[in-house]
């Protein structure tokens, strides 16, 4: 990994770490405050500027008690002032009432380097679908066999 790849990964690993602490001011730092940025968050509409985007992380951490991820699969990408990592966020989380709740959400996290730091610009979650498996092809239909066809792949 490159050191700029490895610095991308450093930043992004940090907003995981602001977002498992519920800390306002930790989620800040690692934002850029300007009017470019925005947020997506599952189920929600688009936060478009910082004061929505803050506004959005207030709300989610005043209605969360616990919050852990384990992020994996993370693809990262350098080019020149912008950087983005996709990812899966495993997340389980209790709500202040005790609910919990366990999920994965597929992430794009999008930095621009501002003053030698990577900074956030845009963060988007969207529920997780895997992959479906292939199956195995049809078995070629047997001599003088029933009339079954051929061909095509079968999906599970």
């Amino acid at each position: 990994m490159s050191d700029e790849a490895a610095a991308v990964q450093a930043a992004n690993r940090a907003f995981y770490r602001a977002f498992e602490a519920l800390d306002l001011r930790q989620m800040e730092a690692v934002w850029a405050h300007d009017g470019a940025c925005s947020c997506l968050h599952p189920g929600w509409p688009l936060c478009a500027g910082w004061e929505e985007v803050r506004g959005s992380w207030a709300t989610i951490f005043a209605n969360t008690a616990v919050m852990r991820f384990e992020v994996v699969d993370e693809r990262i990408d350098v080019r020149g002032e912008l950087a983005w990592v996709v990812c899966v966020e495993r997340i389980r989380s209790t709500a202040p009432a005790g609910e919990a709740m366990v999920g994965a959400i597929v992430a794009t996290n999008v930095f621009r380097r501002e003053g030698g730091a990577w900074k956030l610009v845009h963060h988007h979650g969207s529920p997780h679908v895997p992959r479906r498996a292939e199956a195995a092809p049809p078995a070629a239909p047997r001599e003088g066999g029933g009339g079954q066809s051929g061909g095509g792949r079968v999906l599970n």
